[in-house]
Parts: structure tokens; C-alpha cells; sequence
């Protein structure tokens, strides 16, 4: 059918199957596949869902409810669907304030799990939330699990989101989620191939999930397991040459094994928040993640030298400047300067039996509550002190081969 269509128009491809008859270069053309379709059964087929086709009770059922049926080359139609060649839809139902194809300029398509475990659903929360602030439109399927709380966390954040049916935009699938599609159809649009009325089917879901992935600008699967239907959008997005993201779950979980085994086979980015997936699917140089950067320490700020000396000093008994050269590899002069600086600033101590790393003991004083809401600010360190020493020991206890 999408063959017929694209080379010939729908209205004559629905004259011919009211005629019953197939352009003769059309029936030569796909005969030359190299696995040639029964024109005749698809024909037949064809013609008989036409004979119990109604067209004008849909669109008078679509204007009952509100919603509005759109094609290729009108001002609402998203232009990406058209990459999807004799696959693309024929037409959309749509039913929501928001502009359809302004929702989709930039979106980012979360699926998963129907059946999601409380991680996938709090992670496709967060999700939704992270990506509707940063300006990002939410694509998902409405269904339980994954999909609703995605929609749910883009709702939170106060921005539209888009949800695609496999059944008429009309119909609530699942009902406990008709309020949810109610409060979307004021902030965002729910939008699906099939007429008003048409209720879902098995086939449906697994046809609809091409638009879901075609509609975003990448996709991002926060739990699936290995049969899930979320791995067929993820085909059909990477059928499409969009950007596929898994987030890893725990090894112990039979609903994150699919997003593994995409991430195995090296078919998915791992994404792990949603600046990751923004700095996948955004703008080069203008969508980058922050870098992420371990705690700084105070012995951070040290020299090379004196942190050899520091790491040289022993944490029982102690040791005398020779041995803490010997120990930091260092000359006796450069571990004498070290070893005072390190003791002025309260890293070490000296006992009888030489230098030793000094204990500390930290004491904990209530703060007032108005300290707890708004802490002080902390003063900007002077570069040219050492840093304070620290609270406590950052690396194990020295060997007693330092001695």
C-alpha cells in the first residue's frame, strides 16, 4: 500500500481498489522483488476493509470529540515521518492543544517496560522531568509503566508532551489512564493512525512504535526486558539512523536485560541521566553533559613533592626525616622543607619516635535551623596557603616498611 501510494497518490490508489485493478507497471515493478507480494490478496484485502470503511462518520466522530485528522503537507504534519519512505503514515489523528509538528522539532522519545520495576519508574520520571526543563518534548506510548511515568514527569515540569495511540485518539487504553490523556490534551497532544473508536490490538502496538521513533530526534530505553516491545521501537529507531540510549540496570534484574544486551552488542549509548541523553541527541557544542569530576581533597592542592613526603609519613609509631626521604625518594633537604610545611599546616605531628601522621578529631556542633536552610557561603581559599588538613584519612594506613 505504501508503494501504491507513493507512486501513484492516495486518490488513485483508492480508485484502484475500487476498481479492483493494479496499474500493469506497478504489478511488473513488485514483481521484480526478490520476494514478490500476492497483489491479488492484498487487493482483495484491501477492497473489502474500503467497502466497510466510513470515512465521513470518522471525521464526524473526530470533530465530536475534538480531535483533528491531518496528512502529509499540512501546516501540522512533522516533516521526519516522511524518512520513513512507503512505511509513513497516511495520515494522523490528533487530539490536543499543542502544535504537533512544533512538539516534535525537539523531543526525545522514552519507552520501556509496561511492567516497570519501581527503579524504571522513578527513572522515567526523572527523565520526563529533566529533559521538559531543558526544553526537550517527551515522545511515549501512554501505557503503563515507563511510558506514563515519563508522560507524568514532563507533566510535573510543566510542559506538553506527546503521546502515540494504537488505538483512536478517542479511546482511553488503558482506562486508568484517562485522566492522565485528559490533562495531556490541555498541555500536550495525543496522536494515532487509527480512526475514532478503534480500539487497540496486539499488531497495533507493534506498528505504532515506527512513529514513536521516527517523530523524536532519538531514543532512550529506560527498562525493557528481552522480549519487551520497547526493543522494537529501538529497531526501528536505529532503522532510521537515530540516536539509541539504554540505561543500565541492576545485573540482577530480568526487566533491565534488554537495555543490556543493547548495550552489549554495542547497539546503544550508555545514559545514565538526562543531560546524557541531551548531549546525544542536542546541538554539537551547545548540548554537552557536564563533565562529571571526583570530590576534590585538601591534599589535592599539595606539590608532588610534599605529597610524596605525606604519603611516606607513617600512621603509628613514627619515623625520622632520613627514612621519610628514603621512603618518598626524595633528597634530605626537600623532605625537611615538606615535613614543616605539612606539620604547620596540621597533616603530621612529632612524637618521640619521630614523625607521624597527625590524628584528628571532629566535633559536630548543632546549627540553628535558618544555618541548615541557608548555609554560608564558603570563603574562596588563599592560593598561596596550604590547605587545611583534612578531616578525615583519605588513603589506608601506612605499612610499617616506611620506617
Amino acid at each position: 500500500m505504501g508503494s501504491l501510494v507513493a507512486q501513484y497518490g492516495a486518490p488513485h490508489a483508492v480508485e484502484c481498489i475500487r476498481a479492483r485493478t493494479l496499474p500493469p507497471e506497478f504489478v511488473a515493478r513488485q514483481a521484480q522483488q526478490e520476494r514478490p507480494p500476492n497483489l491479488t490478496s492484498a487487493l482483495n484485502a484491501w477492497y473489502t476493509r474500503l467497502a466497510a470503511a466510513n470515512p465521513a462518520a470518522d471525521i464526524e466522530a473526530g470533530q465530536r470529540s475534538g480531535a483533528r485528522l491531518i496528512i502529509p503537507g499540512s501546516p501540522e504534519w512533522p516533516t521526519q515521518l516522511d524518512q520513513l519512505g512507503r512505511s509513513r503514515p497516511l495520515g494522523l489523528w490528533v487530539h490536543g492543544n499543542a502544535d504537533l509538528r512544533f512538539s516534535c522539532l525537539k523531543s526525545v522519545a522514552v519507552v520501556g517496560a509496561r511492567a516497570a520495576t519501581s527503579y524504571g519508574s522513578h527513572i522515567a520520571a526523572e527523565f520526563g522531568v529533566g529533559l521538559s526543563e531543558s526544553g526537550w518534548i517527551v515522545v511515549s506510548g501512554g501505557a503503563f509503566g515507563v511510558d506514563g511515568a515519563a508522560h507524568k514527569g514532563a507533566l510535573a515540569a510543566d510542559a506538553p508532551t506527546v503521546v502515540v495511540l494504537a488505538c483512536g485518539v478517542d479511546v482511553s487504553y488503558p482506562s486508568a489512564h484517562e485522566s492522565l490523556f485528559a490533562e495531556i490534551r490541555e498541555k500536550g497532544v495525543l496522536i494515532s493512525e487509527c480512526p475514532p473508536g478503534v480500539h487497540p490490538t496486539r499488531a497495533r502496538f507493534l506498528i505504532r512504535n515506527r512513529l514513536i521513533a521516527a517523530l523524536s530526534r532519538g531514543t532512550v530505553v529506560v527498562e525493557a526486558a528481552i522480549r519487551s516491545g520497547a526493543l522494537n521501537t529501538a529497531t526501528h529507531a536505529l532503522s532510521l539512523n537515530r540516536h539509541l540510549g539504554a540505561v543500565p540496570g541492576p545485573v540482577t534484574s530480568a526487566m533491565s536485560a534488554g537495555c543490556h544486551r543493547l548495550l552489549r552488542e554495542r547497539k546503544a549509548v550508555c545514559i545514565t541521566s538526562p543531560e546524557d541523553m541531551i548531549d546525544l541527541v542536542g546541538a554539537l557544542g551547545d548540548d554537552l553533559a557536564p563533565q562529571l569530576r571526583a570530590p576534590a581533597v585538601p591534599r589535592d592542592r599539595l606539590n608532588e613533592p610534599t605529597r610524596r613526603v605525606l604519603d611516606a609519613v607513617p600512621t603509628r609509631g613514627g619515623a625520622g626525616p632520613a627514612s621519610i626521604a628514603v621512603a618518598a625518594g626524595l633528597g634530605l633537604d626537600t623532605t625537611l622543607s615538606a615535613l614543616g610545611g605539612l606539620a604547620a599546616a596540621g597533616y603530621i605531628e612529632r612524637t618521640s619516635k619521630g614523625w607521624r601522621l597527625r590524628k584528628q578529631t571532629t566535633t559536630y556542633r548543632k546549627a540553628s535551623d535558618s544555618t541548615a536552610l541557608e548555609p554560608p557561603p564558603t570563603p574562596e581559599p588563599d592560593p598561596t596557603d596550604l590547605p587545611p588538613p583534612p578531616d578525615e584519612y583519605d588513603d589506608p594506613p601506612k605499612a610499617a616498611a616506611y620506617k
